[in-house]
C-alpha cells in the first residue's frame, strides 16, 4: 500500500545533480516538436480552464538520489517520468496513486511531497491534434499536479505492464539523476521537469557516484 509519509528535512542536493553512467544508451529526445511550439511553463494555484487536469510522478529511489525515467512506446527516444489523467471526482493524490500503479506496478512507495502549485504546459500543434482526436476534445495542453514519491520496493516490482488494467506505454525504465530526466524528456515538457524537481530538491541526495 502506498503510504503517505512526514516530511522530512533531508540534506539539499549539493550539486546541480551531474549525469551518473548508466548501462541504457540514450538516444535523442524526437525533434518533431519544433521550439516555436515551446510554451513556458505556468505556475498556478488552481488549473486553468482548457487544460486537462493530470498528475505527474516523480519516483525516487530508496536512497533518494535517482529518479524512475521510461521510454515511450509510441515515441521512440523520449522519455519521462510516469503520469496521466485525474478522473471526474478524483483527488489529485489519489490519482498519483492510481496512476503510478497503473504504469508502473509499483504500490511499495510513500509520498514525501506535493509540489504547491498547478503546472501547466501547451501542447505542440501536432501533438495536441493528435490526443484530441484520441480523446474527443479540445484541451490547450496539461495542468499537472506533481508529487515526489519514494520507492520501498525491489527492482523487480517494477513492471511496465503496469497492473493490466492499461495499456502499457513504456519499453524500457532506468534509474536517472534529476538532470538526465530534464535532458533525455521531448522538448516541451522540459520546463515543467525543471520546475517539479526545483520544488522537490530539499528532499533528494546527491548521487555519491557521479563525478565532482
Amino acid at each position: 500500500m502506498v503510504a503517505v509519509a512526514r516530511p522530512r528535512c533531508l540534506p539539499p542536493i549539493l550539486n546541480p545533480i551531474r549525469s551518473a553512467r548508466s548501462a541504457i544508451r540514450f538516444a535523442r529526445p524526437p525533434l518533431s516538436c519544433s521550439a516555436s511550439a515551446i510554451a513556458v511553463v505556468a505556475s498556478m494555484d488552481a488549473p486553468p480552464q482548457g487544460y486537462r487536469t493530470n498528475v505527474g510522478i516523480c519516483l525516487a529511489d530508496p536512497s533518494l538520489t535517482k529518479i524512475f525515467s521510461a521510454s515511450r512506446i509510441d515515441i521512440p527516444g523520449a522519455w519521462q517520468m510516469p503520469q496521466g489523467g485525474i478522473d471526474a471526482g478524483e483527488e489529485p493524490r489519489a490519482a498519483a496513486v492510481r496512476e503510478l500503479r497503473e504504469e508502473t506496478g509499483v504500490t511499495s512507495a510513500e509520498i514525501v511531497a506535493e509540489a504547491p502549485n498547478w503546472l501547466t504546459y501547451d501542447f505542440p500543434a501536432d501533438v495536441k491534434d493528435k490526443l484530441n482526436a484520441r480523446w474527443g476534445t479540445n484541451w490547450k495542453g496539461q495542468a499537472q499536479k506533481w508529487f515526489l514519491f519514494r520507492f520501498t520496493g525491489k527492482d523487480d516490482e517494477i513492471n511496465l505492464n503496469g497492473d493490466g488494467s492499461e495499456r502499457p506505454e513504456f519499453s524500457q525504465w532506468t534509474w536517472m539523476t534529476p538532470q538526465q530526466v530534464i535532458e533525455k524528456a521531448v522538448e516541451f515538457k522540459q520546463p515543467v521537469y525543471e520546475e517539479a524537481l526545483k520544488h522537490f530538491a530539499p528532499y533528494l541526495q546527491s548521487d555519491p557516484t557521479s563525478s565532482s
